[in-house]
């Protein structure tokens, strides 16, 4: 069974889920993919893990580096866990493209090449928004692409950071 809570950020509405000691979801109410990680059986309890998330978040959101987060569980196929690891890797208020993402992950295989498209399809179905940086990933330009939770919120998000979003939106208004 998984415990779930609702928190208010400045940016909406959030739906966080946790089974037994790790975090296991957390969506923007309404962005795609919401709540796609929730079993059947849930309640709304708050549990450490959850509490701990929550703390994370108000740090978060009120501009600071909060630290290490909460143990995280995401449940998807080993080529996403792959690329959610390198997501967490990407540092606090800097971007990586998709293709950059592709390479690292072509290395680790021992491949060439490796598909920024289906790195854009695992980042897209990141079930631990924030935590799990997917705001962070530019396009091959470094605009802003695609964010499960809105374009608007990605941006929030690095600028909150302090990520130079005024020349990711100047690409994107540009294209």
């Amino acid at each position: 069974m998984q415990q779930v809570i609702w928190y208010s950020s400045p940016l909406g509405r959030m739906l966080l889920a946790a089974k037994e000691d790790a975090l296991t979801g957390l969506w923007f109410e309404g962005q795609a993919h919401f709540g796609a990680a929730l079993g059947a059986e849930r309640e709304e309890e708050e549990t450490p893990v959850l509490t701990a998330a929550r703390r994370w978040l108000d740090a978060y959101f009120a501009g600071e580096r909060p630290g290490d987060s909460v143990p995280l569980r995401p449940a998807g196929t080993v080529f996403q866990q792959a690329v959610w690891a390198l997501l967490r890797r990407i540092p606090y208020g800097e971007t990586m493209t998709y293709g950059a993402i592709a390479k690292k992950i072509a290395a680790a295989r021992g491949l060439s090449r490796f598909s920024a498209q289906a790195v854009g399809g695992a980042v897209g179905r990141n079930p631990i928004a924030v935590f799990i940086p997917c705001h962070r990933v530019v396009g091959a330009d470094g605009s802003l692409t695609g964010y499960a939770g809105g374009l608007a919120r990605k941006e929030a998000l690095l600028r909150l950071e302090g990520a130079d979003v005024a020349a990711c939106s100047a690409r994107r208004v540009g294209r």
